[in-house]
Parts: C-alpha cells; structure tokens; sequence
C-alpha cells in the first residue's frame, strides 16, 4: 500500500481539529493527534468544540488537555439542533481569520447526526484551500462508511486513546456503545483494511489530497 508522511521535513505542524460536541474530535481522531505530537517538535493544535455546556464543557477541557491541545475554543450551540444561520457561519468565518492550519481534521460529511454532517460541511465550505481529513464516530445510527485514508497507530498509542477516552468522559461511561472493546474493535478493523504493522488504525476520509 503506497503510504504518505505528513510529517516528514517539518519541524511544526499546525493542526485544526473541529468536533461538534464533547468527545468527537478524541473518538475520532484522538489516536493521530497523539501520533503528531510525537513526530514533530511543535504541533500547534487548536481544538473546536461547538457544543460544550456545564459538566460536558468541563468533560471537553480535560481531552482536550489528555490529547495536547495548545488552544481550546468552546462554543454553546445545542446540542442536536445545529442550524445553518448567520451565528454558526459567522463563528467558522471567524475561526478561518485566526487559525491558518496545515490540516483540519473534522466530522464525516455522510455522517447522520444533523449536528456532525453540517460541522462538515461548514468546514468544507470555509477552509477551502486546505488539507481537510473526515473523521468518523461509531454510533447506533450504523453510519460507518468505507475510508480511503488510514493512520497506522502503535499499540501503546491506540491504548492512550481509549483510556483518555474512559477517564475525561465520565457522563458517557453508562451508554452502552461507550465502551474500551468498541473503540479497540473500530482501531482493529481499520487495521485490518490497512495491514497496519500493529494491526491498528484510525480511517479517514480525504475528498481532496494533492501529493
């Protein structure tokens, strides 16, 4: 499998990562912010949750501490009923004049949370010019798609993740799909697909990638 390394060459790397609500941005791609911030010297990571209140504001914080967010941006949109209007175009507009990303990581634009899907397309509609890579989240909808991107993580990293995940989520613990087999079994068989050396992976999709 032909493979890419974008972190070869580069001292810094600056890293947007956009979820909707508290826990995404770690389910999703927690594992390959982990393995960037251990091959560059600086990662410079701005971490965007749009729906964090109360307990799960708090929850937000602490991954975003666990996964090495450099500046975090917490935003009160509720939950599940995201609108595309004037306020949240405008916060994304916003983010575009502050950050200059060499890659956003964001929701999956086929995913079907209303909330996950419109993430995604703002994301696309605002950094245009950018490496964007769609993460995915395992949920009861069975939404999980076919990804044409892999990031091969090592045991210990993909081992990090899932018990970052259990230790900042306390609220999440009682649902039954929050769970250290499930998020293992997501790495493993995206591992598979990708003949991951450790077996391990995190899938993503890339609609546009100039090598």
């Amino acid at each position: 499998m032909l493979t890419v390394d974008l972190t070869r060459g580069r001292e810094r790397l600056n890293v947007l990562a956009i979820g909707a609500h508290s826990d995404d941005i770690e389910i999703g791609c927690g594992g390959t912010l982990l393995r960037l911030a251990a091959e560059v010297a600086e990662l410079e990571l701005t971490w965007v949750v749009l729906s964090a209140r109360g307990a799960r504001a708090d929850e937000a914080r602490a991954g975003a501490a666990a996964f090495g967010a450099t500046t975090v941006e917490l935003e009160d949109f509720e939950d599940a009923f995201f609108n595309y209007g004037r306020e949240v175009k405008d916060h994304f507009e916003a983010l575009k004049e502050r950050v200059s990303p060499d890659l956003v990581l964001t929701h999956h634009g086929s995913d079907l949370h209303q909330d996950h899907r419109l993430v995604a397309e703002l994301t696309w509609n605002t950094f245009r010019d950018h490496l964007i890579l769609e993460y995915e989240i395992p949920k009861y909808d069975g939404d999980l798609g076919t990804p044409n991107l892999f990031v091969h993580l090592d045991e210990d990293v993909a081992r990090r993740k899932v018990s970052s995940l259990l230790e900042c989520f306390g609220s999440q613990r009682s649902k039954a799909w929050f769970t250290e087999d499930l998020f293992l079994a997501l790495l493993r068989l995206r591992g598979m697909e990708s003949r991951a050396p450790s077996g391990l992976a995190e899938g993503f999709y890339a609609r546009k990638l100039a090598v």
